[in-house]
């Protein structure tokens, strides 16, 4: 389907607007100039960060004002669809925010921001169809999704909303499950401007695979807490970790229960595979939350969590601040950290080069994860903290 034009032009298809766009910027070369010169190389994603007193680093004076005759005092009109209102989303969204005030105060740039997570269903994805249509239908310019929903069902609005001039942005979403592949087609057959986030598979479960794997020297019986039966999520965190644990014959996975992405049950999934596993050695929990409630269930049936030479071992993912907490209090092991500073900051600078200079974005961005335990936590929560501690409210 194509949009037809105001003007009289040709119809443009949604897939081609971003390179028209960049296109259309190239007759600037002075602003081309300015923003090769405050960009960062790294994965294309920044403009420009903090300075060291904490103050926005805007460039020059002279690309200063480039860019904000570029941003000629526009608001941008965005919505922010998370699956659900967690405490990794609302860390995510905090770092946006910071981002977003720094770019007003360089730039000139207003935002109107408006978030709407699923309230009952958020597995399903059924609500996320709602929200995100009623964005569309509010005529907000850009869309930041992640959802549960059906990939072929969001990839159908996502382009019924390009054609009403919605562009859609992917955060901490699993297309890599789609197998998408930008040999032939430089969307890779996607209707989203960009999808940022990181590889469920190798950043997410392989890592923690191999973390419990050097830590118990390759020997052990494990459990598994995993998400809702047919998550996206699921799939993908438990195929890589268990593409880890085949690496060790010394290592068996005895058992895996449904913990529903919450702590309540977490916990009662994990007191279920202690009873039928007394043995076991380590839990891995698919995500931070029943990790902390796998944690509770190894203090209420009074065993030792893990001391780095013996107890049971628990290990989860997201990033948390509670989660910080615990492994400072040896009541969670690890956890892999999937970035929520970096993915809210990202998620901002890609819109912005996009909606606002025209810049053709890469259809994947991944950022860094990392295992945290109690070795690197001082650092990885302190740059939580200091993110969620920032001036920027919307």
């Amino acid at each position: 389907m194509q949009m037809s034009q105001e003007n009289g032009s040709p119809p443009v298809s949604s897939r081609t607007r971003p390179l028209r766009r960049a296109i259309a910027l190239g007759a600037s070369a002075a602003l081309l100039v300015a923003l090769a010169a405050c960009s960062t190389v790294d994965d294309g994603s920044s403009i420009s960060g903090k300075g060291a007193s904490g103050s926005a680093n805007c460039g020059s004076g002279d690309e200063q004002s480039a860019i904000t005759a570029a941003v000629k005092g526009r608001t941008l009109k965005v919505g922010f669809a998370p699956p659900i209102l967690s405490e990794f989303y609302t860390q995510v969204e905090k770092s946006a925010f910071n981002r977003m005030s720094e770019l007003e105060e360089c730039y000139g740039i207003k935002w109107e921001w408006a978030r709407q997570g699923a309230l009952n269903d958020a597995h399903s994805g059924v609500e996320a169809v709602g929200i995100v249509e009623n964005f569309i239908s509010n005529k907000f310019d850009a869309v930041f999704v992640c959802s549960a929903a059906a990939h072929a069902t969001m990839q159908e609005i996502y382009k019924a909303g390009s054609e009403k001039g919605v562009d859609f942005y992917q955060f901490n979403s699993t297309e890599e499950l789609e197998n998408p592949s930008q040999a032939d087609d430089p969307t890779a057959g996607l209707s989203t401007v960009s999808n940022i986030g990181y590889d469920d598979r190798w950043q997410s479960g392989y890592i923690a695979g191999q973390y419990l794997a050097k830590a118990l020297q390759g020997e052990g019986q494990i459990v598994q807490i995993l998400g809702p039966s047919g998550s996206d999520w699921t799939k993908l965190r438990q195929q890589g970790f268990e593409a880890a644990i085949s690496e060790f014959p010394g290592m068996t996975i005895v058992g895996s229960a449904d913990g529903g992405y919450v702590r309540d049950k977490g916990l009662t999934a994990a007191q279920d595979l202690l009873t039928k596993f007394p043995d076991i050695a380590a839990i891995y929990g698919e995500n931070e939350d029943m990790a902390l409630g796998a944690s509770q269930a190894i203090d209420l049936a009074g065993l030792k969590h893990w001391d780095g030479t013996k107890g049971i071992i628990t290990i989860g993912a997201d990033g948390l601040i509670s989660g910080m907490d615990s492994i400072r209090q040896d009541k969670l092991s690890a956890t892999v950290d999937v970035n929520s500073v970096d993915m809210g900051r990202t998620m901002i600078d890609t819109l912005f080069q996009h909606e606002i200079l025209g810049m053709t974005v890469a259809q994947f961005i991944q950022i860094p994860t990392v295992v945290i335990d109690k070795t690197n936590v001082d650092w990885a929560e302190a740059k939580i903290a200091a993110s969620q501690a920032g001036s920027g409210k919307y």
